[in-house]
């Protein structure tokens, strides 16, 4: 069940709001729980077991973490059974396949032959959300040993943190220090529920609208087969990926939060209008932001952050990217594209005392940084190194189109392609983001969110093509 959708829209939603509101406040954490596990249940019934398990685990876990002194082996032993069992929950789901198969090339490649794993190594569905909630369970149990958070008073409690249906499958990622307080006690109000369903309609409408026409134009460019891509079809196509996967996740996150918001919850912003930045540095500062910050919080500094010297800074800042890129997808693509990341954060911290780039206008540096993200998002999106290489190549000039390569760009190129690719492009870089457009919440914005979402929900029911590209992750 995905949120553009009319059963999430008309039933899952209308039930799941009426059943909160109707039943006592006490009992109001047991609803929003049940139907978060419904909500799961939709893909794969027997996944909502694994979810229950972890989430048993790390309530444990953080019991005895919090009871424990400090220094103690119980305390460390908790926080370690915490980590390991996500960690290898996860790595067991996303990575198994993968380590299987890159074990038995590296076999070949040593001539130890070809090592046999077990044939369900290559069989194993992907649980959906497994990376964001896995995530969100293990930061509970170390926030708890550090000092950031407080157990969560009862099982409940947890349980309806880790399986909130709003932000469950693609975040952003929230922090139970973040939420506690909420899931102890929350105002409901009528001005908090508008404000979120003005948010749930416009990010409804900016995944309908925005991203689902751009996606089309990405896949018709990114599926063209060897020598049938010209130049601008490879750009056009770059750039329609670039905006899809921007209005694709930041519509989620928008939905997410404005459905947060209908329940009583704040969840933290998750994007900040990505594409307007001047700087890889500053565009990880916009992008994915409850992502990032975690990656700073539980890995960067831990590492040593800065403060090993500049050296150590710039190995740092690779193998952080390098484990967000893997986090994304089991992948050698993921990884490159997380090493083009990695390395340009070095670079640019590298120069960063330097004034010589001071006098750049604003606009370069901004078309300068939208061009390495899209070089790296070649890679994100490509199938393997074959294909990403030919696309660079098409982008380049450095391939050999085909006469049949008009076919291609004529496609991609349709009237009515290119006014919603131009709409995309300015709502990239010239328009504010949702959350700047609705700090000032006025009924006028909220007859507009409403007019979205009656033009979005027309157009959903004459679309083919409705992926969320964050759910694969």
């Amino acid at each position: 069940m995905v949120f553009s959708s009319h059963i999430f829209l008309f039933y899952f939603l209308a039930l799941a709001l009426a059943g909160y509101y109707l039943a006592p406040a006490s009992w109001r954490h047991l609803v929003l729980t049940l139907f978060s596990y419904l909500f799961y249940a939709w893909w794969n019934p027997w996944f909502v077991f694994l979810m229950l398990g972890s989430t048993w685990i790390d309530f444990q876990c953080g019991k005895v973490v919090g009871a424990a002194p400090e220094g103690t082996k119980r305390r460390k032993a908790a926080l370690l059974t915490s980590v390991s069992v996500n960690l290898g929950v996860l790595a067991f789901f996303k990575y198994a396949g993968f380590f299987a198969a890159n074990a038995s090339q590296l076999g070949e490649l040593l001539g130890l032959g070809r090592v046999e794993m077990p044939a369900y190594f290559y069989s194993i569905i992907l649980p959906v959300g497994i990376s964001f909630y896995t995530f969100q369970s293990m930061s509970y149990t170390i926030d708890i040993y550090r000092g950031h958070a407080r157990p969560a008073p009862d099982f409940l409690s947890f349980a309806c943190y880790v399986s909130m249906f709003p932000q469950l499958v693609a975040g952003p990622i929230v922090r139970y220090g973040s939420v506690a307080e909420q899931i102890r006690h929350r105002p409901h109000t009528a001005a908090g529920f508008a404000y979120g369903l003005t948010r749930f309609n416009f990010g409804f409408a900016k995944k309908i609208l925005l991203a689902n026409p751009c996606g089309e134009i990405a896949d018709l460019c990114f599926g063209a087969g060897a020598g049938s891509l010209s130049t601008p079809a490879a750009w056009l196509g770059v750039c329609a990926y670039a905006f899809q996967i921007y209005f694709d996740f930041s519509a989620y996150s928008d939905m997410a939060i404005g459905l947060g918001r209908m329940f009583g919850f704040r969840f933290p912003e998750n994007f900040e209008s990505p594409y307007q930045s001047k700087s890889i540095t500053e565009f990880w500062r916009r992008w994915h932001i409850s992502l990032s910050s975690f990656l700073r919080d539980y890995l960067y500094i831990p590492l040593g952050g800065n403060r090993g010297g500049p050296r150590r800074t710039y190995v740092n800042l690779m193998l952080v990217m390098l484990i967000g890129g893997l986090w994304h997808g089991a992948q050698w693509t993921f990884v490159a594209w997380g090493a083009i990341h990695g390395g340009m954060l070095a670079f640019e911290r590298f120069f960063g005392g330097s004034d010589r780039y001071a006098s750049v206008p604003a606009p370069v540096k901004v078309a300068v940084t939208f061009v390495v993200v899209l070089v790296a998002w070649v890679f994100f999106r490509a199938e393997n190194f074959e294909v990403a290489a030919r696309y660079l190549a098409a982008m380049f000039g450095l391939g050999d189109p085909a006469p049949t390569a008009g076919v291609v760009w004529a496609q991609a190129a349709r009237p009515a392609a290119l006014f919603w690719f131009a709409l995309a492009a300015l709502a990239a870089f010239a328009l504010p983001n949702t959350q700047a457009i609705l700090r000032r919440f006025t009924l006028p914005k909220a007859l507009a969110g409403l007019a979205l979402l009656v033009a979005a929900t027309a157009a959903m029911f004459s679309q083919g093509f409705n992926p969320f590209l964050y759910f694969q992750f």
